[in-house]
């Protein structure tokens, strides 16, 4: 139904930058609430930012300041500007699609982009 597929992953200093997309195709894009999320080893997974289709943002507190999320519907594309990378941000980063279809919240998730920060 829903395809989402992460890119612009890779290894990064402390303090650097990296950009990561996330592509959905077979659906309305525009129609859902989007939402970056990553998953370190030993860790929960966490929610970093996530977008509405109004294109309001919420972030997680230790994203906010540094994170920056965005939507291009006319892309069908979302996506991360992570600045000040610090080694705690290693995780894979996961795309998640979200919205209603019949009585019940769908979602879907991408395979996720490695990002590596090293110290």
């Amino acid at each position: 139904q829903v395809q989402l597929v992460e890119s612009g992953g890779g290894l990064v200093q402390a303090g650097g930058s990296l950009s990561l997309s996330c592509a959905a195709s077979g659906g309305t894009f525009s129609d859902y609430a989007m939402a970056w999320y990553r998953q370190a080893p030993g860790k929960q997974r966490e929610m970093v930012a996530a977008i509405a289709k109004t294109g309001s943002t919420n972030y997680a507190a230790t994203a906010k300041g540094r994170f920056t999320i965005s939507r291009d519907n006319a892309k069908s594309t979302m996506y991360l500007q992570m600045n000040s990378l610090k080694p705690d941000d290693t995780a894979v980063y996961v795309c998640n699609a979200a919205f209603i279809r019949g009585v019940g919240l769908q979602n879907y998730w991408g395979r996720g982009t490695q990002v590596t920060v090293s110290s």
